[in-house]
């Protein structure tokens, strides 16, 4: 894995979900190996300090971030007294899905592969839209996700998928194992041991994220080194 990376061009950007503009934050390291775009959980935002801890571990390997929020600041304050959003997962994908198709005009980043990195119902959201676009995004990773929330989608997932679950987050070990037999591609269910649902035990998001960086370097890359790879 690559460290100490010289330089990161951080940026805020608007990112277009249709007509509705959505805050969030691009990251770019010199010589960027892929980028990752982030689907955060329920009642969560690009704010999150797990997800931007988790992002800054991609970015120190050689990986471009987008963190962004699913829902306007309107929306968040509506879900926050009736929570009907967080758990409406066809409506969460749409929302990834139009933030993609904006990130693939990007000039800066459109030529780099994608990956997905999904919390919680993020998770089914990045799942659902991974199987909408099954020629854009090249990998998926989820933390203490809910994938099961996305089970009738599963077998139309095209990219490798690496599942992290915490080893006292019981119900959810479940519903992921439900996930994990349903996909059809190559996939990873990891359970870190001791680790609860937030993964706030010490050592276990550096757990995490040394997996999805594993995980994303594995599967990402650059268009220029997967041809050389083809020409090879």
């Amino acid at each position: 894995m690559e460290k100490n990376v010289k330089q990161i061009k951080e940026s805020p950007v608007r990112v277009m979900a249709g007509a509705v503009p959505l805050d969030g934050d691009l990251s770019v390291p010199e010589n960027p190996r892929g980028i990752v775009l982030f689907a955060h959980g329920s009642g969560s935002s690009r704010l999150s300090p797990r997800n931007r801890y988790v992002s800054g571990v991609l970015q120190n390997a050689g990986l471009a971030t987008v963190l962004f929020d699913l829902l306007t600041k309107e929306e968040e304050a509506e879900d926050s007294r009736t929570g009907h959003l967080r758990f409406n997962i066809p409506f969460l994908a749409r929302r990834l899905v139009a933030a993609t198709i904006w990130l693939r005009k990007d000039s800066e980043v459109r030529d780099l592969n994608l990956g997905y990195f999904g919390a919680s119902t993020g998770a089914a959201a990045a799942l659902l839209a991974v199987a909408e676009l099954p020629d854009v995004v090249s990998a998926v990773v989820s933390r203490g996700g809910r994938p099961d929330l996305a089970l009738p989608a599963l077998s139309r997932v095209k990219a490798p998928v690496l599942l992290i679950v915490g080893g006292e987050d019981l119900p959810v070990i479940g519903m992921n194992r439900e996930a994990f037999r349903e996909l059809k591609v190559e996939k990873e269910l990891v359970i870190v041991q001791g680790a609860t649902h937030l993964f706030e035990e010490p050592g276990a998001l550096e757990k995490v994220a040394e997996l999805a960086a594993g995980w994303f370097l594995k599967y990402l890359g650059s268009r220029s080194e997967m041809m050389e790879k083809v020409a090879a």
